[in-house]
């Protein structure tokens, strides 16, 4: 699975932390106004095996750091012990909800996790009919947000990766964008996100859709260079990226108008050939893209301290485990619970980051980026941060 869609398949974070950066001030491990001792059940359904394992190797690297930064190392919040277990959902919806069911009727409370879109879906409606509190993990898809008042995320959508997209063009007022994708469920969710959010910015949207058996793209590359575009926006997955990517740069694509697409995780930097330096990527997030600020500091050393390296989606589980630890300090009770993360604010990996109250969209920083020689190796290099209310999507009430 290539960059464009492991990333669109799919981060912020969270903390309250001293000056130092490492040990959380006297509120972040607070039990609140009811402290006495207790201990809180947190399920977390997540991808330990199946085909975006991946993804769910880094939300768990991540969700162990943010826990251990927002409870100093306790594992505790006040006098509320946190009990967390670790159930692997395979990617698989129909496991995930029997997985769900079986965690809700042992009384917990809390569901984080979930990597893929159709599993946060079905964990959604669970949360909703059982009336818990669900913080669904990387997947991205857009229809999380406002779908009940149990259910927040703590990473991006894809309405944030289209809005960061727009903004590699000055002015979209007038301006032509051009989608290049997959004739394909994929490939046409992507042209409706573009016109939706780029559209309603007063650009012109487009569409060139290869049909996905296509192995020639010469020209389909040529038809981009027809409509003169501003900007292209290209969404592609599978095995015909390299060959696809090779078609636009020989065909002049890229010195034509910005050619932009999502970064993905470690294991796509070396995937786009000749067409490496060229492309404009959108960021959700990749090492040191925060700035390096103390909050990243932290999660950077728990995560290599643990043998592992941040990747895409780290993110995703430490602001899992800041959320969660809000949560718990807001009170014994699913309600007090979700009034403690709606408007909740915070410093994350990714910088100032917060929660919508009204839809329980993630407020988060998103980032512009190029790949770079470094070392013999294809590296990530920030360009500009985007921010979080430049990407906000179209607000949504549940």
């Amino acid at each position: 699975m290539k960059a464009t869609k492991k990333f669109l398949l799919a981060a912020t974070l969270a903390a309250g932390l001293a000056a130092t950066g490492c040990a959380p001030s006297s509120s972040s491990a607070s039990g609140g106004p009811s402290d006495a001792a207790r201990t809180v059940n947190v399920g977390i359904v997540y991808s330990k095996t199946g085909p975006l394992a991946a993804y769910g190797e880094a939300y768990y690297e991540g969700l162990q750091a943010g826990i251990k930064y927002a409870t100093g190392g306790t594992g505790k919040v006040g006098n509320a012990t946190l009990n967390l277990t670790y159930q692997d959902d395979a990617g698989d919806p129909d496991k995930a909800v029997a997985i769900a069911k079986d965690l809700i009727g042992k009384d917990y409370k809390i569901l984080a996790g979930t990597v893929v879109s159709g599993v946060a879906l079905k964990l959604a409606e669970q949360a909703a009919q059982n009336k818990v509190l669900y913080i669904s993990g990387p997947a991205a898809t857009d229809a999380l947000q406002g779908i009940n008042k149990y259910t927040f995320r703590s990473g991006r959508q894809s309405l944030q990766d289209v809005a960061t997209a727009g903004t590699f063009v000055e002015s979209l007022q007038g301006k032509k964008v051009l989608v290049f994708a997959q004739n394909n469920a994929f490939g046409q969710g992507n042209v409706a996100a573009v016109k939706a959010v780029l559209g309603a910015k007063g650009a012109t949207v487009e569409q060139v859709l290869v049909p996905e058996d296509a192995t020639e793209f010469t020209p389909f590359a040529r038809q981009i260079i027809d409509a003169k575009p501003a900007m292209t926006f290209v969404a592609w997955a599978g095995a015909t990226s390299g060959a696809m990517w090779q078609a636009l740069t020989q065909q002049g694509v890229f010195d034509a108008a910005p050619v932009v697409t999502g970064l993905g995780d470690t294991s796509t930097y070396s995937a786009y050939g000749a067409a490496s330096s060229k492309i404009s990527f959108l960021s959700h997030y990749f090492k040191g893209a925060g700035g390096n600020n103390a909050v990243e500091q932290e999660m950077v050393k728990d995560v290599e301290a643990a043998g592992k390296k941040v990747d895409l989606f780290t993110p995703d589980g430490f602001v899992a485990g800041q959320m969660i630890v809000q949560a718990v300090k807001s009170g014994a009770s699913v309600d007090d619970m979700v009034k403690g993360l709606e408007g909740y604010e915070f410093d994350g990996p990714k910088g100032k980051e917060s929660v919508r109250a009204s839809d329980h969209v993630l407020m988060q920083p998103m980032y512009q980026a190029k790949l770079v020689q470094k070392d013999g190796a294809w590296t990530p290099e920030l360009v500009k941060t985007v921010p979080a209310d430049q990407v906000a999507p179209a607000e949504k009430k549940s």
